[in-house]
């Protein structure tokens, strides 16, 4: 069995101090003159949503190959740009188009290859690889950071991407901690461990405290109204327009039909590490079973937790499955006796995890459910997206509260799942890990 101690972050792209992120800024710009085109749409490419020229100009670049991508950065800012500009021409209009046009197709799909991720708008692109920041600025502080491609070009989506950078930034400081933590479970160190997993709660108290700084500078009517509807993903959006997902076609009539899930914070391979280290397990959604035990949730199939690993970065997704392989805490807690400090400890770290999901459920209730309860004024009647399908089903509901204990039924996250009922079941799987 492989030992945490023999685990080298660089293998899979981990840093013990950017955690996820690059450990270098990414390109702000594609350096070769070849890829001028989709940077320079890039550049305007709110600008161009809001003239409604955007879909044009797409269908008039040329097909360009991936001959002068040289550098992992550079694979990395033109499969951010593609995934932007996908985005943006299929929710860029009055109603959602269903074919990609070759021009994005073929070069989005090679690239996407390349860096082992689906062609489509992902946590990745828009996140961790969007961002920006001046030399020796404090990538944890969300103030001292800049996004680099917008679909809106407001302050609103900016912050919005910018909170999760700066949790990545800070929680990713501990993923050394855990694997020192499941080396002193290996070596039945108990203080070491108490010690660890106290620090663990201290650091994810700061990242919800983090969390919450949502509220500062992102308006929850400019969230939903103009920036949700570009994160839907092409899977389970039939109510939004798509009943069949995006043609990625290729040229000369061929392609295929795809369904993607849309950019969500499901694909953070740092939140997933959160679980893996303290034995949290997910099932199915919309699976009322609460079940713990890892081998009766595998044989279910993967949840849509685990489906959220397809869209995260090949590396990541390879850290996450060996430390499931070596996560050994919680098992060993649970063999510790009752007074235990360490398993206070242990359970004090669920806790923490449990309060950031109940942080998030408290967002996505003022940024979505209640947003969805309110006429979609600023949105011409004839759209549709995401936002105006939200409110036109929440008016078709029973015009229910929207605390976060109500599910309508109908309110879909950019990820495709039932959004209110998947939530709250992650955040109660979190809770049944404390022994």
């Amino acid at each position: 069995m492989l030992q945490s101690s023999s685990i080298v972050l660089d293998e899979y792209r981990v840093s013990s101090s950017h955690g996820f992120l690059p450990t270098e800024l990414p390109l702000r710009r594609l350096p070769h003159v070849y890829y001028e085109q989709w940077e320079n749409l890039a550049g305007q490419l709110s600008t161009l949503i809001q003239q409604d020229k955007i879909r044009d100009l797409i269908d008039a670049l040329p097909v360009l190959t991936t001959t002068w991508l040289q550098t992992e950065p550079e694979w990395r800012r033109a499969y951010s740009i593609l995934g932007f500009l996908t985005h943006a021409y299929i929710w860029g209009g009055q109603k959602p188009r269903d074919v990609l046009p070759p021009s994005i197709s073929k070069p989005f799909l090679e690239i996407s290859a390349h860096l082992g991720l689906p062609p489509c708008a992902t946590y990745a692109g828009l996140t961790l690889w969007n961002f920006d920041a001046a030399p020796g600025a404090d990538i944890t502080d969300p103030d001292s950071l800049s996004t680099i491609t917008s679909f809106t070009g407001t302050q609103d989506e900016a912050w919005f991407m910018l909170i999760s950078v700066a949790i990545e930034a800070k929680g990713g400081k501990l993923i050394t901690l855990m694997l020192d933590a499941i080396e002193a479970a290996t070596q039945h160190n108990i203080s070491q461990l108490t010690a660890l997993l106290c620090r663990f709660t201290d650091v994810l108290q700061d990242v919800t405290a983090t969390l919450k700084r949502m509220y500062e500078k992102n308006a929850p009517q400019v969230f939903f109204h103009q920036l949700r509807p570009f994160l839907a993903g092409s899977k389970n959006m039939a109510v939004a327009g798509l009943p069949n997902g995006v043609f990625y076609d290729i040229g000369n009539g061929n392609g295929e039909w795809r369904q993607y899930s849309g950019g969500s914070n499901a694909q953070s391979s740092l939140i997933q590490t959160f679980d893996i280290f303290l034995g949290v397990t997910h099932p199915a959604t919309g699976d009322k079973e609460k079940e713990t035990d890892q081998k009766a949730l595998k044989s279910k199939g993967p949840g849509y937790i685990e489906q959220m690993r397809d869209y995260m970065p090949a590396p990541h997704k390879r850290f996450l499955e060996v430390l499931t392989d070596i996560s050994n805490i919680r098992d060993y807690v649970v063999s510790l006796g009752s007074d235990s400090p360490a398993k206070e400890a242990f359970n004090a770290a669920v806790q923490s995890l449990t309060k950031f999901r109940e942080a998030h459920i408290q967002i996505v209730t003022r940024y979505v459910i209640t947003q969805s309860r309110i006429s979609a004024a600023s949105q011409p009647a004839e759209r549709l997206n995401l936002a105006t399908a939200s409110v036109k089903s929440t008016e078709n509901s029973d015009g229910s509260s929207g605390s976060d204990e109500d599910d309508s039924g109908v309110l879909h996250g950019t990820g495709g799942t039932s959004l209110a009922s998947f939530l709250k079941q992650t955040r109660d799987s979190t809770k049944s890990a404390a022994c």
